[in-house]
């Protein structure tokens, strides 16, 4: 599977509110029509709950 581009995922989280569940932002995901891909790795973060954005993308891409 390729990689995902910050700029994908911050597409896929259009809307998004903070303090969320994972579970939320994969719904968020699929109601902007994201990418499969970015669907996948938002559903396999380790994180259940996040606190903003960059919580997100240390959870995606594991900085």
């Amino acid at each position: 599977m390729a990689d995902i581009s910050p700029v994908e995922l911050q597409k896929a989280l259009k809307g998004a509110e903070y303090p969320s569940e994972r579970d939320d932002l994969v719904k968020l995901a699929r109601s902007n029509h994201a990418d499969s891909k970015v669907v996948d790795k938002l559903s396999s973060a380790g994180t259940k709950r996040f606190d903003g954005p960059n919580d997100v993308q240390k959870a995606v891409f594991g900085e």
